[in-house]
């Protein structure tokens, strides 16, 4: 039985690492296109400091991954790019913008939040378990700021 180290993980791992960069990337870039939809500054600032984080994210990631001679995921999905599309479309036909964006924004958080929770389900006791739980900690502390956010805007 061979013990997974950081720089001989397992093609399971290494899979699970690459779905995760994936997404950090595509919440990174719906972040960024929120931030420039929305009129609030302090939100705009939230979901750049945000976007920053899960730049940063990936980046970590992607060093582990090429690390065992993969070549990291480099761009999102199309799934992302379909999510700017009805967030602009949203954003059109109501007059609550901030809610609306915050509201898309958080639905994009749910993705990744579940992504890292899933992750740390089935990859228990890899040797990247420190990191991702870390990472997950600034997942959900960010997903429950945007939710409270959008909380707050939901009846004005």
């Amino acid at each position: 039985m061979t013990v997974e180290t950081k720089f001989d993980l397992s093609a399971d791992t290494i899979a699970t690492l690459q779905e995760l960069i994936r997404i950090n990337i595509d919440s990174h870039d719906n972040l960024i296109y929120a931030s420039q939809k929305i009129e609030d500054m302090n939100i705009a600032s939230l979901f750049e400091r945000v976007a920053n984080e899960r730049d940063i994210q990936a980046k970590d990631l992607s060093k582990y991954v090429a690390l065992n001679a993969e070549d990291p995921k480099s761009e999102g999905s199309y799934y992302a790019s379909f999510q700017r599309t009805m967030l602009s479309i949203r954003e059109a036909l109501t007059s609550n913008n901030n809610y609306t964006v915050l509201a898309e924004a958080e639905k994009c958080e749910d993705v990744i939040k579940h992504a890292y929770e899933g992750a740390l389900k089935d990859i228990p006791g890899s040797a990247m378990n420190a990191i991702l739980t870390q990472q997950y900690s600034q997942v959900k502390q960010a997903h429950d700021h945007i939710r409270d956010l959008r909380d707050t805007y939901k009846n004005d």
